[in-house]
């Protein structure tokens, strides 16, 4: 040893001896790829096994609420994912009827979920009211004035009033209710334009197409429309109640995500959002 380092000694192999390390490193990198390939499709296969999906059928009028309301679920159930979609409630009756693969049904009224359990395309054990829905008058003109809803309907300024398809729509059959109410129906039924479901109805008023608009109020109080022109509740005793029910369908039977979601319905968090997008929720049973 010299100034403080060691010396290394050479160290040379002859080709055999390089050829032998060689030849004997491969089964050892063959058997780790191998570990490494098991690895991945084990995991693979726990988290596709961990990770459910339950399909929501939901009327229109809970376009803007059941994004809250999936958000939520989604956040105590981490591995459930929810898929939606929306429509009239008699137009989604017919799709679930003709096989749509809905494993929940959340309707604007009791009548279409009881009809699938008539046909045994739900469960009737699960049917369950989660809300009670308001209908309300609304309009972007400010001339027009909603302090008396019979007088705005009236009014020579409103030349098209909106309402959602009184066939498919529960809260297109409430406008027409709260018409024969005030004896106004002969009077208006030039005046109508119908939407397919109760959100394009709201989109009618929103975009000028119609003077005023019979729309639920969970769409009025959504982010996107809450500052835009102004409502008024139509009275509950002009109308039939709005009482919404959801039923779990006969694909959802074997869907232990759909029963989950099901509950949660009646749960604290999700009767505080509905409460927060204007419905009325049902007592517990």
């Amino acid at each position: 040893m010299t100034g403080g380092f060691v010396r290394e000694e050479e160290v040379t192999f002859t080709p055999n001896e390089i050829r032998f390390a060689v030849a004997s490193s491969k089964p050892t990198i063959q058997v780790f790829h191998m570990l490494r390939f098991c690895l991945a499709l084990i995991l693979s296969a726990a988290t596709a096994q961990a990770e459910t999906k339950v399909r929501i059928a939901a009327a229109a009028n809970l376009a803007h609420v059941i994004e809250a309301l999936t958000t939520e679920f989604q956040n105590v159930n981490p591995h459930t994912v929810t898929e939606v979609t929306l429509g009239a409630s008699g137009s989604l009756v017919a799709q679930i009827t003709h096989g749509a693969p809905f494993d929940i049904f959340l309707s604007a009224d009791m009548d279409y979920p009881r009809a699938l359990i008539a046909t045994n395309q739900a469960e009737a054990t699960s049917l369950t009211p989660f809300a009670i829905g308001r209908l309300v008058l609304w309009t972007t003109n400010p001339q027009i004035k909603l302090a008396d809803p019979e007088s705005a309907l009236t009014d020579s300024r409103v030349r098209r009033i909106a309402i959602a398809h009184p066939d498919t729509a529960p809260y297109g059959r409430a406008a027409l209710e709260t018409f024969a109410k005030l004896n106004l129906t002969t009077e208006l039924r030039p005046k109508i334009v119908i939407g397919e479901n109760v959100s394009q109805a709201a989109q009618f008023v929103a975009s000028g197409n119609a003077d005023l608009g019979f729309v639920a109020l969970s769409l009025v109080l959504a982010p996107q429309l809450k500052d835009s022109g102004q409502w008024t509740e139509v009275p509950a005793a002009w109308h039939t109640p709005i009482i919404q029910g959801a039923v779990i369908t006969k694909q959802g039977a074997t869907n232990p995500a759909a029963r989950n979601f099901l509950i949660f319905l009646q749960e604290p968090a999700a009767r505080k959002i509905f409460a927060r997008f204007g419905y009325h929720v049902p007592a517990h049973p």
